[in-house]
């Protein structure tokens, strides 16, 4: 009977982020609604268990799966790691990889400057196909699943939102938006839902790739928007910090500081009835997600681009100095820091006990317990 509490205990903890076991992360904001969320156990005070150089800067977010850490380097290299920082394997492109990787069925999915999306083994990094687009990917794919199929969904700089076969690499279909794609699309509910430079929330079915609305949000979306009850939540280039009623077609709230109006870059972390992301004005910020009230601020030292990642009742965050914090979800006071002194611009990956981490000069950290 214990047994059994035990499981259900971890299926209900783990249901509401697909893709995620407490021994895996394998996108780079933990499910496909990109909420940026888990329900691991995890440290107040992470020791630094190892640290590893890899080959050149890194601008991706490490992603998880089966033991295995897989980055994305400006050098075009795609490494694999244990989780004791030893290099499984490498597999080389032939441009920078800026994006983060997606893991499925074993299955490395990432993309690369030259607009190449690669499918590599999980195993021992073999090519299994390679996908072209038509310019430089710099957001992650993500996937949605219906019966035997799985759609990949990936944007470019052409414009275009891909949809590809997870299993053969073929075109589905393409949806063109206005501008450049930069984040990664949500999937939820069968749609695809993603910003960009043209100023547009977009809605698109995902098995047809026909629109079903095209929401004006007014300026450039830098990041990714996680989705929740139908209401997507999206930084923007100008300051604001807005709730996007999908079924209406319209922003329900809006927040900005009027006296430093900075880019909000990062995707935002949704858990409960809180919403919270970063600004390029050094301070993580905390909302009320029904009302767009404020309900803390706290002053990271630096900009902030990395996208923070909730974990129960803590939030983890890094700056572009190196700083990596913990605060309490309840009211943003620090718990933990831990300076690692060269720029971190993507979320930490989080399982159980353990976090990864990747500065811009080519460190990739190990904190946990």
């Amino acid at each position: 009977m214990k047994i059994l509490t035990i499981i259900s205990i971890v299926l209900l903890l783990f249901s509401g982020a697909k893709g995620q076991t407490s021994a895996g992360w394998n996108s780079f904001r933990g499910g496909q609604d990109l909420l940026g969320v888990t329900q691991v156990n995890f440290p107040e005070k992470p020791k630094l268990l190892w640290s590893s150089q890899l080959g050149d800067n890194i601008k991706s977010a490490a992603v998880i799966a089966n033991g295995k850490i897989v980055i994305g380097a400006t050098d075009g290299v795609v490494y694999c790691l244990d989780l004791k920082g030893k290099v499984m394997w490498k597999y080389k492109t032939e441009n920078s990889i800026e994006a983060p990787a997606l893991i499925l069925n074993n299955i490395v999915y990432v993309g690369n400057l030259d607009g190449n999306l690669y499918a590599l083994q999980l195993s021992d990094g073999a090519l299994i196909w390679k996908y072209k687009t038509d310019n430089q990917i710099m957001g992650s794919a993500n996937y949605w699943k219906s019966g035997s199929k799985t759609w990949l969904l990936v944007g470019s700089y052409d414009y275009n939102l891909h949809c590809v076969d997870a299993e053969s690499g073929k075109m589905c279909w393409k949806y063109e938006s206005d501008n450049f794609i930069n984040g990664a699309a949500a999937c939820f509910n069968g749609k695809a839902i993603f910003g960009g430079c043209d100023g547009f929330l977009h809605v698109v079915d995902i098995p047809s790739g026909k629109a079903e609305s095209k929401i004006n949000v007014a300026t450039y979306v830098a990041g990714s928007c996680p989705v929740s009850d139908k209401m997507a939540y999206i930084g923007d280039y100008d300051g604001k910090f807005s709730r996007v009623d999908i079924k209406e077609g319209k922003i329900s709230w809006s927040w900005e500081n009027k006296e430093q109006k900075q880019p909000f870059v990062a995707s935002a972390s949704l858990s409960g009835d809180k919403v919270v992301t970063g600004n390029r004005d050094k301070f993580v910020y905390c909302f009320d997600k029904n009302s767009g009230k404020l309900i803390w601020s706290f002053n990271s030292g630096n900009r902030v681009e990395a996208s923070p990642v909730i974990i129960k009742d803590k939030v983890l965050t890094a700056n572009m100095r190196g700083d990596i914090s913990l605060v309490k979800l309840s009211d943003g006071a620090m718990i933990w820091k831990y300076e690692v002194g060269n720029s971190i611009l993507h979320n930490p990956a989080v399982i159980e006990n353990l976090m990864i981490v990747c500065a811009l000069n080519g460190m990739v950290y190990c904190f946990g317990k």
